[in-house]
């Protein structure tokens, strides 16, 4: 008869399941009441930015306790998500070697190798036996976070080659590193860009790449599961960019009222007098309109299609770029590409508009004797507005990155509001010239 395997939430599963959605009063009576042995492995189980508030509102000495279960990355990604004026004092709350790796991986900026890296790795002598070796290893298994890999490395730490644990067990024991190690393998610098990182660990799919410096010396090392944190937390930030906000800090229900309304009110003013700009583009048009009130029917349709294909445009581009498929060079590329498929795509459209027109005008007679120039006037819009939008979406990125800004800052409300303005101009610039001395 078949068993099932069941297993039951300890009690800090369950506070972990609930963590987000408690207020920041409940969450320390929360935390207090776990059972002393669930402590540290609740702890160590939050995202960073959760580990620091719980551990400034903490008693300094439980401070200390928790803030030295974390390896030296961890303890920089905590450092970095508290209050600048914290940060002196949680550091000084590390043993010397700790507070010491901390401050080098610290140095680095976020989105590079070096602050991905894991400053502690097993090292091994080149010239010792195998069996020295795994003697070795197994004293540095309590100091280091990983051992998918073993580095050999000279007197001056200069990276000479990799061997893996498999083939260090698998091999004679009379032999020595050097023997076994290869010298061919994936490393980075220390101040290699973090989508070469990615990059690397998608395509070759090992579990842990070395970081040097530029005379060679190893620094340490990045895993995958680092990695995998971070093009999380990256693209997060990408989607909140897009939708024309500013990145959050925290988790959404962790991110108090006010910060929240700072993240998302810049972006919505800009958006707003952007669209003023619309309302003065229509009362430019404004005879236009009133000699034919036909055209003001289609002036969502158009300025929406624009939008979305730009948004549309823009999207895919960022996320190229993200994953390292494009480079600045390869805006002439991407824009022909983009050229032809919104001629394409407004070609589609336009036809779909006119025989709506047609249709329409057959069933209802909606749209007056000149139906025929106003769908020629609808078509030819949505051919150049979907044009325009898609090619402009397609090129923002590449200009904010040529000005050393963030891609994903070309938001797809932006795009749509700058395609909003131009839209009108080409619509209402075709019908004067389709339509003067008929209905204009």
């Amino acid at each position: 008869m078949p068993t099932t395997m069941e297993h039951s939430l300890t009690v800090s599963d369950e506070l972990l399941d609930r963590w987000s959605r408690l207020r920041r009063s409940e969450r320390v009576a929360a935390f207090k009441d776990l059972p002393d042995e669930e402590k540290d492995n609740f702890f160590l189980a939050l995202p960073s930015t959760s580990q620091a508030r719980l551990l400034l509102a903490l008693p300094q000495g439980e401070r200390r306790l928790y803030l030295r279960l974390l390896a030296p990355d961890d303890a920089a990604d905590l450092i970095q998500e508290s209050p600048r004026a914290r940060r002196d004092e949680l550091l000084a709350l590390m043993d010397d070697s700790t507070r010491t790796e901390t401050n080098a991986l610290l140095a680095y900026r976020e989105d590079v190798a070096g602050g991905l890296m894991i400053p502690r790795f097993a090292r091994l002598r080149p010239e010792a036996s195998i069996e020295e070796a795994i003697t070795y290893l197994r004293q540095q298994i309590p100091h280091v976070e990983t051992i998918y890999y073993a580095y050999a490395l000279d007197e001056e730490q200069r990276l000479l080659g990799v061997v893996s644990l498999k083939e260090l067990v698998a091999a004679s024991p009379e032999k020595t590193v050097r023997d076994v190690m290869r010298t061919q393998l994936y490393k980075v610098e220390e101040n290699a860009d973090q989508h070469l990182v990615e990059h690397l660990f998608s395509k070759h799919g090992i579990q842990a790449i070395p970081v040097v410096d530029a005379e060679g010396r190893m620094k340490g090392i990045i895993t995958a599961d680092d990695v995998a944190y971070a093009a999380r937390e990256e693209a997060t930030e990408d989607i909140q960019k897009v939708g024309g906000s500013e990145a959050l800090d925290g988790p959404y229900l962790e991110t108090g009222m006010l910060a929240m309304l700072r993240k998302r009110a810049g972006w919505l003013v800009i958006l707003f007098l952007g669209e003023m700009l619309t309302a003065t583009a229509m009362s430019h048009y404004e005879e236009e309109i009133e000699r034919a009130v036909v055209l003001a029917l289609f002036i969502p349709l158009l300025i929406s299609s624009g939008g979305n294909s730009g948004s549309q445009a823009t999207t895919l581009i960022i996320r190229a770029m993200a994953l390292g498929e494009l480079r600045i060079r390869d805006w002439w590329r991407v824009a022909r590409r983009e050229i032809l498929a919104g001629v394409a795509l407004g070609a589609l459209l336009g036809t779909i508009g006119f025989l709506r027109i047609v249709i329409w005008q057959a069933v209802a007679h909606t749209y007056g004797p000149h139906y025929l120039l106003v769908g020629f006037t609808v078509a030819f819009s949505l051919l150049g507005v979907v044009t325009f939008g898609t090619l402009s979406g397609s090129m923002l990125p590449f200009i904010l990155k040529k000005c050393g800004l963030d891609p994903a800052s070309a938001s797809a409300p932006f795009v749509a509001t700058l395609v909003d303005v131009t839209g009108l101009v080409i619509y209402f610039s075709i019908a004067k010239l389709m339509l003067t001395g008929v209905l204009l």
